[in-house]
């Protein structure tokens, strides 16, 4: 990173980090640099641990606004923590993808690189970024019912033997 990329980065509150830190790398593999953290094990319980992820997530996104984060980035953010639900809720191969994808991570490097610092959003920053969280939670609702449903089908149904 040249010089004018790390002056122009600004200071993240260090609990946002934290938060960060704490969903995509807390644990280290030993012997290796990769590491993992409590989104891609609480996403081995199914539906429920993406779920539960997903809260602090919306969170990281909302302080985009806080940071002056552009509307095209915040999209990106949300784009991010969408495709780890939407591929997480695949049984196995999700459970592998949670390990490999870091949304939080990712998120955190575009309010670093992309934030303005004003410190404070306008209105139609929060407008925007409560559009994109009903839509995701519209989406988080939707896999939930879908899922239900599945799982009614499946003890309902009778036995093919």
């Amino acid at each position: 990173m040249n010089d004018i990329q790390k002056r122009r980065e600004i200071e993240i509150e260090e609990s946002l980090d934290n938060l960060s830190r704490y969903l995509d790398g807390l644990f280290r593999i030993p012997g290796t640099g990769w590491r993992f953290g409590l989104d891609a094990l609480i996403g081995l319980i199914p539906n429920v641990g993406d779920t539960l992820t997903f809260v602090p997530s919306m969170y990281i996104l909302f302080s985009g606004v806080r940071y002056g984060v552009p509307k095209i980035t915040l999209l990106r953010m949300a784009l991010n923590i969408a495709i780890d639900y939407l591929v997480g809720m695949i049984p196995f191969l999700g459970d592998a993808f949670d390990f490999v994808w870091k949304s939080n991570k990712k998120n955190m490097e575009l309010i670093r690189t992309r934030a303005t610092g004003r410190g404070k959003g306008t209105r139609s920053d929060y407008l925007f970024i409560f559009g994109l969280i009903g839509t995701l939670l519209l989406l988080l609702v939707a896999s939930i019912v879908a899922s239900g449903l599945i799982l009614f089908w499946v003890l309902t149904s009778r036995p093919l033997i």
